[in-house]
């Protein structure tokens, strides 16, 4: 029994003899990245789960500046990451984009002579498949892009602190297109171009300084976006870098305008809660920004309208007035014949009358910039809403919460900015008919009752109408691209173009009509005490379209619609939106050039 015993043990011995062996070596190289500041932070995280997905066993190192909180610093640790504080690098280069003032600390990683090898990855990359045959690299390692310049995002790097002193004393020296450490790079790496491209199953002997990677290891989302396809076998790619400039995959919107950042998502969803609330990549502080940013346009949509029921001494909504105002839109849209109580006749003599008493004052009343000025206001207002909504909405949220808060804050700021308009109109009718002593009724309106009453109700669904009208054909352009499964960056913005120039149409015959409504039931506003009058009928003779009145099949007096406005606001927001996609395109270009 002491033969097969003592084999037994020495085979043991031999395996905890490479097993310790495996672990130093493992310890000797390093993955690497870079933390400016809190902002990097979930993009970290998310290279650090695709890294531990890969099965790695080397260490994951992160170099944090003092830009980065205890929290942060705490939460890297709970991931995995060994996370060293550094000190800035101040970047030399006075002409430089903004977001590059503290890049040139990227050359420290020259100097982590702790380790043997390590490959540094920038923190808006993934790695999508194992990568620790990059250890068998050169001296230095990087991707060359279609500008034939390197790209510092993905690099293998045998630290040396000659070849760090040496860069540093160069540093004021060597210039840098980018104005950063790429620039820098590529000047101190001048014949990089010349090198051959490494290939892991076949090293070369003598190893050379300096090698090129393929594709493969550093594929470029810019690329990506061009040609609607990468440029490699998908099936073969290792490393995704989200070369979009300033958007970043963690942003999102940008989730709705490329389509390889869902892979960059997915790997999101799997992060583990290191710390309590941090599942998923959530943030504690957003979540809570997010459930009171959902909750308050409700609260002030509510306050709003029970603030104007007490006020006017309406009746609150129930289950009865929702009945009433569907059984009136049935009537109206699904059949043409009138309710019982309602005389088209009738109605259409009341206009009448009602029109030769107004087309006297109410002409006057009306400024020849009326319509336009509430088109104006219109614009103004949903592009205040949509800047709003942008601004207020945590970038680092899921796409969908995201798109949802962005709905709600942009229809919710606008109805009330653009629906104040209306109130302030409303009142300037209201001092008008006052004026044009309006304030007392005959008895040839008062038998009319009923006939205005139905003509309040119309004019109630049709602004709803407008209302719901503008919220569809908003949602429809926003959503279109991903509802048609295009994939397509330019194909996207495209049909986004097309659906905004229907949107900025409607929006433009919405806003004189609401304003011409609201103004109107200002007129009648002493004669209904309720002030519940308003109404398209009985329109006069508008001085922005400078056309009559038209007497529509249902009986009512409406305005012919301005088309030269139309026109030219058509025209200046697809002039508008032109120059932004040609915008977005260059700056596009140079993205993908770095």
């Amino acid at each position: 029994m002491r033969p097969p015993a003592l084999l037994a043990a020495l085979v043991a011995a031999a395996l905890l003899v490479l097993l310790a062996a495996g672990a130093g070596a493992a310890t000797e190289e390093a993955y690497v990245t870079l933390l400016y500041g809190d902002e990097f932070v979930l993009g970290v995280r998310v290279l650090g789960k695709s890294l531990r997905d890969t099965g790695t066993r080397r260490d994951m190192v992160v170099l944090v500046s003092d830009g980065v909180s205890e929290y942060s610093r705490k939460l890297l640790q709970a991931d995995g990451w060994i996370v060293n504080r550094i000190t800035l690098l101040a970047n030399p280069n006075q002409v430089r984009p903004k977001r590059f003032w503290g890049v040139y600390t990227k050359l420290k990683i020259f100097n982590m002579t702790d380790y043997k090898k390590v490959v540094y990855l920038d923190a808006d990359t993934i790695v999508v498949k194992s990568i620790d045959d990059l250890f068998k690299c050169g001296q230095f390692c990087g991707n060359l892009k279609h500008s034939e310049r390197m790209n510092s995002g993905v690099m293998v790097v045998e630290p040396s602190e000659t070849l760090f002193n040496d860069m540093i004393n160069k540093v004021g020296s060597l210039p840098s297109y980018t104005g950063g450490d790429q620039g820098f790079l590529n000047s101190y790496y001048s014949d990089f171009p010349n090198s051959r491209v490494y290939e892991p199953d076949s090293p070369l002997t003598p190893e050379p300084k300096t090698q090129r990677l393929s594709t493969l290891y550093n594929a470029d989302v810019g690329l990506y976006m061009l040609a609607n396809k990468w440029m490699v076998d998908e099936k073969e790619l290792r490393v995704i870098h989200y070369t979009l400039g300033p958007l970043k995959p963690w942003d999102w919107f940008t989730a709705w305008l490329v389509k390889p950042v869902e892979i960059w998502q997915d790997i999101r969803q799997t992060l583990e809660e290191s710390l309590p609330g941090t599942g998923g990549g959530k943030n504690p502080h957003d979540q809570l920004v997010v459930k009171i940013l959902f909750i308050l346009p409700f609260c002030l949509l509510l306050f709003g309208y029970y603030q104007s029921c007490f006020q006017t001494n309406k009746e609150l909504i129930s289950l009865r007035s929702i009945c009433a105002f569907a059984r009136r839109a049935r009537h109206k849209y699904k059949s043409e014949e009138s309710l019982p109580s309602y005389s088209v006749v009738g109605s259409a003599s009341a206009f009448s009358i009602s029109n030769q008493r107004l087309s006297n004052g109410t002409h006057s009343k009306l400024p020849p910039y009326f319509g336009a000025i509430a088109v104006l206001v219109c614009f103004v207002s949903a592009s205040f809403s949509l800047a709003l909504a942008f601004a207020i909405i945590p970038r680092q949220v899921m796409p969908w919460t995201g798109l949802l808060l962005m709905f709600e804050w942009t229809f919710v700021s606008f109805f009330l900015l653009f629906g104040s308009y209306l109130r302030f109109v409303y009142r300037w009718g209201s001092i008008s008919a006052n004026h044009a002593g309006f304030s007392n009724s005959d008895s040839s309106e008062n038998h009319m009752g009923s006939g205005h009453q139905r003509s309040m109700s119309d004019c109630d669904m049709d602004a709803t109408f407008y209302w719901i009208g503008m919220a569809i054909i908003a949602t429809v352009a926003v959503l279109s691209p991903t509802i048609l499964g295009i994939t397509a960056l330019f194909t996207k913005l495209g049909l986004m173009v097309a659906g905004g120039v229907v949107l900025a149409s409607f929006m433009t015959y919405a806003a004189e009509h609401l304003a011409i409504s609201a103004f109107n039931k200002g007129l009648y506003t002493n004669r209904k005490n309720d002030g519940s009058f308003l109404t398209h009928g009985c329109l006069p003779r508008t001085p922005f379209c400078n056309t009559d009145v038209t007497l529509s099949t249902s009986g009512k007096y409406v305005p012919k619609c301005c088309f030269c406005c139309t026109v030219w606001l058509n025209r200046a927001f697809a002039a508008i939106c032109l120059l932004n996609f040609v915008g977005y395109s260059r700056v596009l270009s140079y993205t993908v050039s770095l």
